[in-house]
């Protein structure tokens, strides 16, 4: 079916709920994006907390730039912060 996708800011407990995440596909990106299963449930999901739908290219390049900004960060600590944690890697949406 694919996904839609979406910038919006979680709001916290209710943003998305277990009834959501059964009805339809979600997972939260860098950035504030969001994929989203594109049905009839997903769409209103969307709507329902005034998200801003995006095309996959322009959504992706929101999580690569934000995941540029986490590598800068990264690569400007110690040596010590770097062994204990992995850097930020890009990928590709769903």
């Amino acid at each position: 079916m694919g996904n839609t996708y979406c910038v919006a800011i979680s709001t916290g407990k209710g943003f998305f709920t277990a009834e959501d995440r059964n009805d339809f596909y979600l997972s939260g990106h860098a950035g504030d994006v969001w994929a989203v299963g594109n049905n009839n449930a997903g769409i209103g999901w969307i709507n329902r907390i005034e998200g801003t739908s995006k095309v996959k290219s322009d959504a992706q390049a929101i999580v690569d730039a934000k995941i540029e900004e986490q590598q800068v960060a990264y690569d400007a600590q110690s040596e010590e912060f770097k062994a204990e944690r992995v850097r930020p890697t890009k990928y590709t949406l769903p």
